[in-house]
């Protein structure tokens, strides 16, 4: 996970006629050249619509008259070489064939890194659930990821393996425990890390391999029609089948009880293998490789958001930090083969054993 949840933003509307001159930013001056040229037109308004964690801005265009039908279209700018719209191009293809709502690429200019999409809307599942809400959204969102993941083809999308998942794990090292808490690790401890990291890859690559979309939360589903909409998928990958559902229910962003969490993962076991997908014929098996992933996935995001902090400066992400704690700590102290890890957590945070 790259943690590119989308932010609402505010703060520049435009005409298409005036904001290329004065911002004094060359980016907004090229796309606003891509768009123009794009409708053949300067009469619009051009207003942020969302940022992400990486490089990628989201700008939302209304033509005083719609165009080709839209009354509102995104222009994604992705500025290179930081970043490569061409992910984001093939991904989008995988999804709408799918029959997922995913937006559809309407132009492109990818030496510039500009993308002109559809526009889903700007109600994200984050802003709209509730617990009245909560039902009927997250079986769309399980319903959709069943229909992404039953598409999934062997060397569509690059693999979740080893090296990356490596990779991930190591931000927290790096960054949550060195940079954000200042510590340095001693021979010891960094042992039991990566004893525990040995134990947590083995369980992830030993899942079932399918669509990943890496990103499958609360800030990257839309509120749509059809629904959900589905945004910030350019880093998907073919990887362990529970990851996505991880995403989704352990929401470093919102918060359910187990009761619940496990009330959705059955519902989503039941619909899976209706459909024919490889989870565990074992509901108890399929929740222990849920947990796991889980556990990846908590430790690569503290790292992201401690990167996002301290390198980035994007301290928002601080105070997201305690529930990915709390999914971490939980987790752990189930399995007695994390345990260590446990105990490593609690030292860390200055906790009693």
């Amino acid at each position: 996970m790259r943690t590119s949840a989308t932010l609402p933003c505010s703060g520049l509307s435009l005409r298409a006629t005036t904001h290329a001159a004065g911002t004094g930013d060359a980016r907004i001056e090229a796309l606003s050249a891509f768009a123009a040229g794009t409708l053949s037109t300067t009469a619009y308004r051009l207003a942020p619509a969302s940022a992400d964690a990486s490089f990628r801005r989201y700008f939302r265009i209304t033509p005083d008259a719609p165009w080709r039908g839209h009354a509102t279209l995104i222009v994604m700018d992705a500025p290179p070489p930081m970043e490569d719209c061409r992910p984001f191009v093939h991904v989008s293809q995988l999804m709408r064939d799918a029959g997922l709502n995913a937006p559809a690429v309407l132009a492109d200019d990818l030496a510039q890194g500009f993308l002109l999409l559809t526009d889903l809307g700007t109600r994200t599942y984050l802003a709209e659930l509730d617990a009245n809400s909560a039902p009927a959204l997250y079986s769309d969102a399980i319903n959709a990821l069943v229909r992404w993941q039953r598409a999934s083809s062997a060397g569509a999308l690059p693999p979740y393996d080893e090296a990356l998942l490596t990779r991930e794990l190591a931000l927290f090292p790096d960054w949550y425990v060195a940079k954000h808490l200042g510590l340095t690790l001693t021979p010891l401890q960094q042992q039991v890390l990566a004893d525990a990291f040995r134990l947590i890859l083995d369980n992830n690559l030993a899942q079932p391999k399918v669509f990943v979309h890496r990103d499958y939360h609360s800030r990257n589903l839309m509120h749509a029609e059809p629904n959900p909409g589905i945004l910030d998928f350019q880093d998907a990958v073919e990887g362990p089948i529970t990851y996505d559902l991880v995403s989704l229910l352990r929401d470093a962003y919102i918060e359910w009880s187990e009761e619940q969490q496990i009330d959705w993962a059955v519902r989503y076991w039941q619909r899976a293998r209706a459909a024919l997908l490889p989870v565990a014929d074992d509901f108890s098996a399929f929740w222990r490789d849920f947990e796991w992933m889980g556990v990846q996935r908590q430790l690569k995001v503290l790292g992201i958001f401690a990167r996002l902090h301290h390198r980035d400066g994007k301290a928002a992400y601080l105070d997201d930090m305690p529930r990915v704690l709390a999914y971490l700590r939980r987790a752990c102290e189930r399995y007695d083969a994390l345990h260590p890890l446990r105990e490593l957590l609690d030292t860390i945070h200055g906790r009693a054993p």
